[in-house]
């Protein structure tokens, strides 16, 4: 069968530095661009763990679930593409030396992972918390309603994150991370498109797509104000304390939104549900040059080479 004939697996993946990691069914592979102008890979196996891949499987659950691998998967192949990309020509033998070293490689990805993980949680309490606070101090007074209240507080939000991403997006090195983002988005819709994935082919298409982090960040945003609205607050700090209570129930809700904002992105009139996440990803992502769209590629090649030999 052809590309176009075969069913089409779902994929995922992530921007890193100089390069682009995807998740396939059996291995998360990195490809990153050195300085020297060639690809080196990153290739980590699944690991089925059968309580975790059961939480998976649970509407709201799944979606912390997820996040918070992705949030550890995602810091480890960071790393790797800093580390890789940094490296100046070191001696072999060290190298090797290094690479033996079994216990000591196993303490770093798990310092990695735990560092991912830390990040994500301290970057959903800030984001959390600021708004409400901000809101808070300048417009307590403005009104009683607290519906109103909740709708300042995720305009706020929408500001801050739009704000906080335009300004860092104006350094050359997230910008450059931003265009590997729209590398692995061009490559996935490419595939899903069924055609031949070739540098001509890929650069047709739109850095944009409806399943991406991206739009999930948005949702957050969304259905916190709904969510929040059904809850009663008699105090700062207890409009406060709620929002942290609720967070779990925010992110497992805004996952089932993605996800369901996903599937109807073929429906018309329905598939405008997901253009919020879709605005935001014009800040997210960058047009890619070829050769940034090569090391996606390549990454996206090896990580189905390496499931067909799983399944093989």
């Amino acid at each position: 069968m052809s590309q176009k004939e075969q069913p089409c697996a779902i994929y995922g993946g992530q921007a890193v530095i100089e390069g682009v990691m995807f998740g396939g069914q059996s291995v998360h592979v990195t490809a990153v661009r050195r300085k020297d102008n060639s690809i080196h890979f990153l290739e980590v196996p699944k690991t089925e763990i059968g309580w975790v891949q059961a939480l998976k499987k649970i509407p709201l659950i799944r979606g912390i679930v997820g996040i918070v691998e992705a949030s550890a998967k995602g810091a480890q192949h960071l790393n790797f593409s800093a580390e890789t990309f940094a490296e100046g020509e070191e001696d072999e033998q060290t190298k090797a030396e290094q690479k033996e070293s079994v216990t000591g490689k196993i303490s770093m990805i798990l310092g990695v992972a735990v560092v991912g993980i830390l990040s994500f949680l301290f970057g959903k309490f800030v984001f959390t918390l600021i708004p409400p606070i901000i809101e808070q101090l300048l417009f307590s007074k403005l009104f009683t309603n607290q519906i109103g209240h909740n709708l300042l507080e995720g305009l706020i939000k929408i500001i801050l994150l739009v704000g906080y991403i335009y300004f860092i997006s104006l350094t050359p090195m997230i910008k450059r991370l931003f265009q590997y983002h729209g590398a692995e988005h061009k490559v996935i819709s490419a595939y899903e498109a069924g055609v031949e994935l070739t540098v001509a082919n890929v650069q047709k298409f739109s850095t944009l797509h409806y399943r991406c982090g991206s739009s999930f960040i948005v949702f957050t945003v969304l259905v916190g104000v709904v969510v929040y609205s059904f809850f009663q607050y008699d105090s700062f700090i207890e409009r406060i304390v709620q929002r942290l209570i609720l967070l779990p129930l925010v992110i497992g809700l805004s996952y089932e939104v993605l996800r369901f904002t996903n599937s109807l992105r073929e429906v018309p009139v329905l598939r405008y549900l997901g253009y919020p996440g879709l605005w935001l990803q014009m800040l997210t992502t960058k047009q890619p040059d070829d050769s940034q769209v090569e090391v996606s590629i390549a990454s996206f090649n090896r990580m189905r080479e390496l499931d067909r030999q799983a399944r093989a």
